[in-house]
């Protein structure tokens, strides 16, 4: 059994239950205080590189085989951002490390995926600048959509069918693939479905954290 070291924005309530349905997976959490998400220095200051890396230093007290961040900050804030956590904790600790970000990007690649949709429940600000990410990126933004919020425990209480609706609107521009951008949105419960049904790729973010 694999032991994997997650580390959580403390607000997150999606990830932790999606975890322990995973077989194979023996999960161990330690949390980064995050409230909300907007382009902000006081919002920013949350990922702060030295506190991230503190944080997630604790999984390796429990000697785990692997660790992963379980945020999407470095879609707005740049993937510069998880490449610096992922050398820094390799570096310090020797623990193989990822993140959901880069994880999403991997399975993009993996599916040769250009034109790509968003759905987030960002903030219309928010949101775009994930798109000009995406965009510095090499990815084409087909379509996106945004549910508004910045604070992150409500991002979880968005319902499946408003998610499935948002996923709707985004796969009618005709895409390559769909991210829903945020592991505090319980995308999981409709991506696979959607998926086949409008036969498009859908990642869903929490999911991809525990591939």
């Amino acid at each position: 059994m694999t032991r994997l070291g997650l580390l959580v924005p403390s607000s997150n309530v999606v990830l932790e239950p999606l975890a322990a349905k995973v077989a194979g997976l023996s999960v161990h959490v330690t949390r980064l205080g995050v409230l909300d998400v907007a382009l902000g220095d006081v919002s920013r200051a949350q990922f702060a590189l030295d506190t991230q890396v503190a944080a997630a230093k604790l999984l390796c007290d429990a000697k785990v085989d692997r660790i992963v961040w379980g945020g999407t900050s470095a879609s707005w804030l740049g993937l510069d951002h998880d490449l610096a956590f992922v050398a820094r904790m390799e570096e310090e600790t020797g623990v193989p490390t990822s993140t959901t970000v880069l994880q999403i990007n991997r399975r993009l690649r993996d599916l040769g995926a250009r034109r790509i949709g968003m759905v987030t429940p960002y903030t219309a600000d928010v949101a775009q600048q994930i798109n000009r990410v995406y965009e510095g990126l090499g990815f084409e933004i087909g379509a996106w959509s945004a549910d508004g919020g910045d604070l992150s425990l409500d991002f979880a209480s968005i319902p499946p069918d408003v998610v499935e609706a948002m996923v709707r609107q985004v796969a009618a521009a005709g895409v390559d693939a769909i991210v829903i951008m945020c592991t505090n949105v319980a995308g999981d419960q409709v991506a696979d479905r959607l998926s086949a049904v409008l036969g498009v790729p859908v990642i869903d973010s929490a999911a991809a954290t525990l591939a």
